[in-house]
């Protein structure tokens, strides 16, 4: 038979109290009980897992060898048993996250390490896609919970939650003909300007405050379509945390407008369905993204 949680549990507590008796005291059984185990064990084995020849019992080399091994096993079984009893008071086996591809990820991925550390075994499953098509993942029941910018409007299907903010800035390539010279534009200058933008390749636009061009292109990526902007094919309307690092590079231009300020602060919503409602990890999520906006 071999190796059981039961006898784990017992092989660990020898090793670890450093006696048959000290280890029978640590599990409350008498220490003949422990000695008869742990011979059982050897016999099953066909191991001398401790020297009994001096006063109190000795690791052999073998049982030393084992040790590292017990010890994992013996962690994964309480997980287990913790996650089985989380289960049983509400925890969801799966939780499947979604977020807007030009949005910061970094407070998701924060909550997520913290989820992770509370519940080991939660299974987490992340997406990535321009909003339009993270909220169809919602919609289809793929994804519990969605962070996106918030609409203009209210979709009665969904409730939602204020995380945070992004201000969105339009930048250029450095050496673009438009910011060359030197010169301030005016907003109204960017509709001549072809625009890239971080969108769905196949849905309609649900909120086209960010689109300003009369020409534009899309991609469903955000590193792709910053370097699109880089490379002078066009200007883009960028989430500031995500073009950072470039804008101190020198790698783009944030545009100094003559009539408005540049920038577009939108909140941010972690959004679910009301048909849906939110079980114990995805609240602590929505929770967990509250405490850092």
């Amino acid at each position: 038979m071999g190796f059981s949680s039961d006898n784990i549990q017992l092989f660990l507590a020898v090793i670890e109290r450093g006696s048959f008796s000290a280890a029978a005291r640590s599990l409350g059984k008498v220490p003949s009980a422990v000695s008869m185990g742990i011979a059982n064990l050897e016999a099953e084995l066909g191991l001398v897992l401790f020297d009994r020849s001096r006063r109190e019992p000795v690791p052999t080399a073998q049982a030393q060898s084992l040790v590292p091994y017990a010890r994992m096993v013996a962690q994964q079984l309480q997980q287990l048993q913790v996650h089985a009893l989380e289960l049983s008071t509400g925890l969801e086996s799966r939780l499947a996250l979604g977020i807007a591809a030009d949005l910061d990820r970094a407070p998701l991925v924060a909550a997520v390490k913290t989820l992770a550390d509370r519940y080991p075994l939660l299974e987490i499953d992340v997406a990535t896609a321009p909003q339009d098509d993270i909220l169809a993942g919602l919609h289809a029941g793929h994804l519990d919970v969605v962070l996106a910018f918030a609409g203009l409007g209210v979709e009665v299907r969904e409730a939602f939650q204020r995380v945070g903010s992004a201000s969105l800035v339009a930048v250029l390539a450095r050496d673009h003909p438009a910011v060359a010279a030197g010169r301030a534009l005016y907003l109204e200058d960017l509709v001549q300007i072809r625009q890239i933008l971080v969108a769905s390749r196949e849905r309609p636009l649900a909120d086209t405050r960010p689109l300003v061009a009369e020409s534009f292109w899309r991609t469903d990526s955000l590193a792709t379509a910053l370097d699109l902007v880089e490379a002078g094919l066009g200007w883009g309307n960028f989430p500031l945390s995500a073009i950072a690092p470039r804008l101190a590079q020198g790698r783009l231009t944030r545009i100094a407008f003559r009539n408005t300020p540049n920038e577009l602060k939108l909140p941010v919503h972690a959004v679910w369905l009301r048909s849906n409602p939110l079980r114990k990890a995805a609240r602590e999520f929505v929770a967990l993204l509250g405490t850092s906006a």
